[in-house]
Order: structure tokens, then sequence, then C-alpha cells
């Protein structure tokens, strides 16, 4: 990691030289590490930090991502609200791959219309946490078929940027374990180190169809009862469930089911969402296997689901390796 890192470090002050450099950073394990790189390599005071509220967040993102920037000695850190323009963008959108161009290309449109507002210069580079696996599966390596597109690669804007030669990706060449080597050798916090991976487009590839206001609100209070779940609850060799597994996560599908609330003659029938939980282990995200819970923690996990989130009817759990399937839904 030491030499990676004076490799990495020497690579960007030649390429960078003491030109601003802007991060659009989620909050998450490689765009966070990726910051941490540019950090240390640079001068903290020529590198700037855009976050986008998206809306298709996590539970709380925003205020941790606030302090885990500070924490890493970021000075300019831009904290965008854009909560409307990405849900409206997203009205009436079904289709995975169209809803990760929009967002991709959204996330472009603002950064650009952001940077005039701070004022930086037209030389400023642009800084991506681009991994490996993003690389492969957006065709970029090789004779490699396309699975899903990444905005941070496949995005015509961004591929503009990077024919221009102002693209900085420090972290291409390594997979998510590699990265989270990396981040912890530049001691960034084990709390986001140790994350779950979450896609770049948010919860829009975990919600299945349309993508509204209110299924994000309710995606996002059920995948927080999960996360906490997993954290709270041990394995047999003494670790917390989320640190056994590599990727936990809930997806809300596109259908509603027949439920039954309250009992006996006080009960009133329910038609609400299904949710499926995902949990898998992997060493590099390229491949992955389902997680084998004990039976008595998914039932406990879904009855804590369905009992604090009145719009959930029933949970399932998703039991496919990668492949066939991917990681990720959509």
């Amino acid at each position: 990691m030491e030499q990676l890192f004076e490799e990495l470090s020497q690579s960007i002050r030649a390429h960078a030289g003491d030109s601003p450099v802007l991060l659009l950073i989620s909050g998450g394990v490689d765009s966070t590490v990726a910051g941490a790189v540019l950090l240390k390599a640079l001068k903290s005071e020529q590198i700037h930090l855009m976050y986008m509220d998206t809306g298709l967040m996590r539970k709380n993102e925003t205020e941790l991502v606030r302090a885990s920037l500070e924490k890493l000695g970021a000075k300019n850190i831009h904290i965008i609200m854009c909560e409307h323009e990405f849900l409206s963008a997203l009205k009436g959108i079904t289709e995975p791959e169209e809803k990760r161009r929009i967002i991709g290309d959204l996330f472009i449109t603002i950064q650009e219309r952001e940077v005039v507002h701070l004022g930086l210069p037209e030389n400023y580079f642009l800084a991506q946490g681009t991994i490996r696996a993003d690389v492969i599966e957006s065709g970029q390596a090789g004779k490699a078929d396309i699975i899903k597109s990444h905005h941070n690669v496949a995005s015509p804007l961004v591929n503009a940027k990077r024919k221009a030669g102002k693209i900085i990706e420090p972290l291409a060449r390594l997979y998510k374990d590699e990265v989270r080597k990396l981040g912890r050798y530049l001691g960034v916090d084990e709390e986001i180190v140790g994350r779950h991976p979450f896609p770049g487009p948010g919860l829009a590839v975990r919600i299945l169809g349309e993508v509204t206001r209110e299924k994000c609100d309710i995606l996002r209070e059920a995948d927080s009862i999960y996360i906490e779940e997993l954290k709270r609850r041990r394995s047999r060799a003494g670790k917390s469930l989320y640190e056994e597994i590599w990727q936990a996560f809930t997806v809300l599908l596109p259908v509603r089911s027949t439920g039954v609330a309250g009992n006996g003659a006080n009960s009133v029938r329910k038609y609400d969402w299904v949710l499926a939980l995902r949990a898998i282990n992997s060493a590099d995200g390229m491949t992955a296997e389902v997680y084998p819970f004990e039976t008595r923690d998914l039932l406990e996990i879904s009855a804590c689901i369905t009992s604090s989130v009145k719009e959930i009817g029933r949970v399932t759990f998703d039991i496919s390796n990668k492949p066939p399937a991917t990681i990720e839904w959509e």
C-alpha cells in the first residue's frame, strides 16, 4: 500500500500540477478513499469535494458525509441539495439503463453549473472514484461485454472530459478489497472503509420501476432497519453480521401484495409493497455468493421491518449468486 500510494501521488502531482481538482463524492468507500488520496497527494486548498444530495441517498447520508470529509482535512466541501431535479428527471422512467443514463448526465450537468458558481477556472480536473469492477462492467476493459453502465465511466459528458485529458481516477486499477486496504493505510475511519458498497445511482436502481419520493422514503427506512439489525446481531464466530457480509441492502419491488393488519375481529385487509433483502459475500465484486443466514435472523429481521414500516407488507430474500444474477438488481 505504501508503494502504491507513492506511485499514485507522483502520477497525480505530475498530471494535475497546481490546477484545481473537483471530486464528485458520494460518501461511499470508493469516492471517500479517492478523496483521501487526493488530499494527501496534493494541497488541500486545490481539492474541491462536491456532494449532491440527490434524494436517492441512504438515511442521514448527508450529515455523515460532511463529518467524514471534515475529519479527512478537507477545506472545500460543497453540499448541493438537488433532490427535486433528480426526482423530476426520473419521473415515469422504469428502464434500468435509462435511469443510469439520466442520473449520470444530471450529475455532470449540475456539476458544471455549480463549477461556474464556484468560480473554478476552465483547466480544473475532474476526479472520480472509479474502480476496476466499474471499468470492466461498463465494457471498457478489452472485449468485455457491457453488463451495466456506470455514471462515472460510460456517460458521454464524462467521455468528453476524458478525451480532453482532464480526468483523474486514482483507484481505476483497484478492486474493492484493495480500495479498503488503501483507505485503512491512509487513515480513513473504519466506519467508512468498512461500509458496504453503494451504487452511484443510489436508491434509483434499488427501486424497481418508477422512482418517487414516497418509494425512496419507504426504502430508505427499511434499508436502515436492515443494516442496523445486521450490525446488532452476532454470528457464531462472534462478529457482527454486518462485518461478515460483503454487501447487504434492500430492494423495493414494483408489486403490491395482499396482507392483514391487526388480529381477529379487528383485522383489516391491506395491499402493501413487497421488499427483497439482499446479502452476499465477494472478494472483488466480480463474483458473489449469497450469505447463509440463520433462519431465525431472517424471520426476526422481516418482522422488524414489517412492524416498523407500515407500507411494506411482505419481505422476501434473494438467494441468487453472481453469476447468473448481478449483485444489484438493476
